[in-house]
């Protein structure tokens, strides 16, 4: 199936890592122009070289924090200036914090929400004037199940990704007139860099893929095991391609089924 990918511009904020270089590999081999953002140039790098090396296409790399408003500009102009437009934007910066109420400082809110809400909303700001003057675009806000369901202990994650699943829903209002769709990937267990940092710590020796899997079924998970990048990366694929045209504001969870709402 031709997802109609070919020649289409992406932006993947976190691009150089777990879901964000899976879904840019996915989109680069759909035949998409494709420009990752991340913080450290040395992973961007390393994630350009293997996707080259999965599937021939050169990606882009702009090294750039989601928090500073100037290397938005900056990445959003460098999309410009290359390829004239912007077709995709993949907003899936960010890093998981799950703690107890009481221990969460204002200082930690703060980091939490600027980082995965207000990264989005300036993206987003800055990306949409371009698809307004084109006709259209596609953006994905990749977020968590937490946000749907949360758990006790989940703050401040939970909630900023509850905001990010009410933007979601809101920009597909409003921007839908502008043939704009707006969609976001609620994640679940996937591995990642940071699920095997948990393994390392709590999992005492214990094979790494099995405790994954046993982790993921203690959560819920009807398919008793942990995600892979990937399927997450060909989702987030398919909701940014052309076969997707009639989808907006929906939210569909990559999560093996361990989310009680949908």
């Amino acid at each position: 199936m031709d997802l109609g990918l070919k020649g289409k511009v992406a932006i993947i904020t976190g691009g150089s890592e777990g879901i964000g270089k899976a879904a840019a590999k996915s989109l680069a081999a759909e035949g998409a122009n494709v420009i990752i953002f991340a913080r450290r140039q040395e992973r961007l790098d390393n994630a350009s070289k293997e996707i080259l090396d999965a599937t021939g296409a050169n990606i882009t790399t702009v090294s750039g924090d989601v928090t500073k408003p100037k290397d938005i500009e900056g990445a959003v102009q460098k999309a410009i200036d290359l390829f004239g437009k912007i077709d995709i934007l993949v907003n899936n910066a960010g890093t998981a914090s799950s703690n107890p109420f009481d221990a969460v400082d204002d200082a930690e809110w703060a980091a939490d929400l600027d980082l995965k809400l207000f990264g989005a909303i300036r993206f987003s700001r800055q990306v949409i004037p371009h698809m307004k003057k084109q006709g259209g675009g596609s953006i994905v806000n990749v977020t968590a199940v937490l946000g749907k369901a949360p758990p006790a202990s989940s703050f401040p994650t939970a909630i900023s990704r509850a905001a990010g699943i009410a933007l979601t829903k809101a920009m597909s209002k409003e921007f839908g007139q502008f043939n704009i769709r707006v969609n976001t990937v609620p994640i679940g267990l996937i591995k990642s860099e940071q699920v095997h940092n948990r393994w390392v710590k709590a999992g005492k020796g214990e094979d790494e893929q099995a405790w994954l899997n046993k982790t993921a079924a203690g959560r819920g998970a009807s398919l008793q095991r942990v995600g892979e990048d990937y399927e997450a990366g060909d989702l987030i694929t398919f909701l940014s391609s052309d076969r997707a045209s009639y989808i907006t504001g929906v939210s569909v969870n990559a999560d093996g089924g361990a989310s009680p709402v949908t």
